[in-house]
């Protein structure tokens, strides 16, 4: 049993990295692209700052009396745009990094020298060896509803409901491509003799851990709090996984890796096509009258 919480702690160890990691790569993703609607003499770091020299000045007086807005003359100011910049690469790399270590330290239990697999699975025998469970069906989800959810008590997220809903189909169709298909060239046996070839890696925790990149991907910026619930949650998922004599230590941890590794990959290479998500400029249009002067004024902001 000691053993077990030992590989469980290892396991919540490296959460809180990925939670911290990903937090990171969200923080700089989200400088890309954001216009600053006001002058400022501060460049932020790691951005290609574009000045864009100030349009003509026009005043409008309105009469509210005639049904016109009143307000204060107007006056164009510069606008910083920040552009697509150098951090791909950076982004790619925080992307892989932090699964690519998981799946690394689970792919080295099915060493034939590294007998992990099987200390984990006597341990389990040992003390929990009637240990039967399904919440682990469900969590496994959970991350998704919350983030639905939010969004419907008006917590909004990260995105708008169509490109979180592309991200969310493009990632279960990578994902379960991924899966079954490792399941299907590693044929690795289940613990439990049930004679199924499925056991590498666990789709159960995949699906846990891509759900709660998903979820902190969407809210993780507004409290960190979100991020840390959703990867406890997949934890807890993994752990009944080798609870439930479902799956060995090394299936787990790799289908953590993978999880997160496809909902990165995914974030990385949207291309925003959908919702208020655009990639060219913002034109309005917007009609004055000062009493005396009709006119039309049209804008243009690049985003």
């Amino acid at each position: 049993m000691l053993l077990f919480c030992e590989r469980l702690l290892s396991v919540l160890t490296l959460t809180v990295f990925l939670t911290i990691s990903l937090k990171a790569q969200s923080i700089t993703q989200t400088v890309r692209g954001k216009t600053i609607d006001q002058e400022s003499n501060t460049p932020l770091p790691g951005a290609n700052v574009v000045v864009i020299e100030p349009g003509p000045k026009f005043n409008a007086q309105h009469n509210l009396q005639k049904g016109y807005l009143k307000s204060n003359p107007p006056t164009f100011q510069k606008d910083f745009f920040i552009r697509g910049t150098s951090l791909k690469s950076v982004a790619f790399r925080r992307a892989v990094l932090a699964p690519a270590l998981l799946m690394a330290a689970g792919l080295s239990t099915l060493d034939g020298d590294n007998d992990d697999n099987y200390e984990v699975q006597k341990e389990r025998n040992r003390y929990i060896p009637n240990f039967r469970h399904q919440a682990d069906d469900l969590l496994q989800h959970a991350p998704i509803v919350v983030v639905y959810g939010l969004n419907w008590l008006g917590v909004k997220g990260k995105n708008d409901f169509a490109n979180r809903t592309a991200i969310l189909i493009k990632t279960e169709v990578m994902l379960g491509i991924l899966t079954f298909s490792l399941k299907r060239i590693t044929a690795v046996p289940r613990p439990d003799n049930s004679n199924k070839l499925t056991s590498f890696p666990s789709g159960h925790t995949a699906q846990a851990f891509a759900a709660a990149t998903f979820m902190a991907k969407e809210y993780g910026d507004k409290n960190i709090w979100y991020s840390i619930g959703a990867y406890t949650m997949a934890t807890g998922v993994g752990a009944m996984r080798v609870m439930n004599n479902r799956h060995w230590i090394s299936d787990v941890v790799v289908g953590a890796g993978l999880g997160i590794l496809t909902t990165n990959l995914v974030y990385l290479t949207h291309q925003y096509r959908w919702g208020n998500k655009t990639k060219g400029g913002q034109t309005i249009v917007m009609p004055s009258y000062d009493g005396q002067t009709g006119m039309v004024n049209i804008i243009h902001r690049i985003n």
